[in-house]
């Protein structure tokens, strides 16, 4: 178990992290969401011993982090840090016996994770060589070379093609079914809500809704109502309700949380005979906007605009 508690960094004037908390649980992966500039790089880098925390600490089964114990994780960084003209072999054995293993190992867990990867044929090919698709892969695998307890990845999907995209999904999922702690942050709301079981979303330093999945989308103060009419007749909102948009006959609606069910079943059956209705909770791109006030589409064309801003961490 991975427990990250009430961390507080600043820089200068900045506050980078401002009381930052979360756990992550062996077999489980945990998305950790927020804007640039939230803290994610930060407390990432923080349970390696990157950052040198004003407060707060990390705990790792309930001891302390030590650099032994640190030996047990796993790490991909947003800014990959491999040797660029180093053989891809070469630097993985070297890096999985800089974890501790013997040579024999190192050299079996290299041809294992290449070859699942679908890179055993460039296993003497020198990282600057390949696609930036396949250097990711490779900084994938140095990540899990060493077999580790927790693997913590900064948005480990920027920049993949769709086929990338789902060979670093199923490694992680592999990982947790194997019993590892996950945590991952992404941009990709859609990829984070299929591939997640917790859910952490952090805005200006500090955590503002932490759970499982299911427990972030139903927290939202309203739900997702889908009602189609007898003959497609178009359907009014409800009062209190908003149209989300209309398709094939369904029109989507959201609707707060205090509306009592009986009530507006009867308001929209008064427009016309009701053939399909359903609830759901919100999706987890309409949490995180009310979390912190803006898609991350918005925030990223807000901050590609912004030629003053100075960003701290992504």
């Amino acid at each position: 178990m991975l427990r990250v508690q009430d961390l507080h960094k600043r820089y200068g004037e900045v506050t980078a992290l401002d009381g930052v908390t979360l756990t992550a649980a062996p077999g489980r992966m945990l998305g950790f969401l927020g804007p640039n500039g939230a803290g994610k790089t930060t407390t990432m880098r923080a349970v390696f011993g990157l950052v040198r925390l004003d407060a707060g600490e990390v705990r790792w089964r309930d001891r302390e982090v030590t650099s032994d114990v640190r030996l047990r994780f796993g790490y991909m960084p947003e800014q990959r840090g491999l040797y660029a003209r180093m053989p891809v072999g070469r630097q993985l054995r070297y890096l999985a016996e800089l974890h501790g293993m013997d040579a024999d190992d190192a050299g079996r867990a290299t041809q294992r994770w290449l070859t699942e990867l679908g890179l055993a044929d460039r296993i003497d090919a020198r990282l600057s060589d390949l696609s930036h698709g396949n250097q990711q892969r490779v900084q994938l695998a140095a990540s899990l070379v060493h077999d580790p307890e927790l693997l913590v990845l900064d948005e480990p999907f920027s920049g993949l093609d769709p086929l990338g995209v789902q060979a670093m999904s199923e490694v992680l999922r592999e990982r947790a079914a194997a019993g590892a702690t996950v945590v991952f942050s992404s941009h990709q709301l859609e990829l984070v809500e299929e591939l997640c079981d917790d859910v952490v979303i952090i805005a200006h330093g500090r955590d503002q809704i932490a759970g499982t999945l299911d427990e972030v989308r139903a927290a939202a103060d309203y739900r997702r109502v889908e009602v189609r009419l007898a003959d497609n007749r178009p359907v009014t909102p409800p009062s209190g309700a908003r149209l989300l948009d209309a398709r094939e006959g369904i029109v989507r609606l959201q609707v707060p949380v205090a509306t009592p069910v009986p009530a507006l079943v009867e308001e929209l059956a008064g427009q016309g005979t009701i053939e399909h209705l359903t609830f759901t909770s919100p999706r987890l791109t309409e949490v995180f906007r009310d979390v912190v006030g803006a898609s991350i589409t918005d925030l990223e064309h807000a901050a590609a605009s912004s030629e003053e801003s100075v960003e701290v961490d992504a």
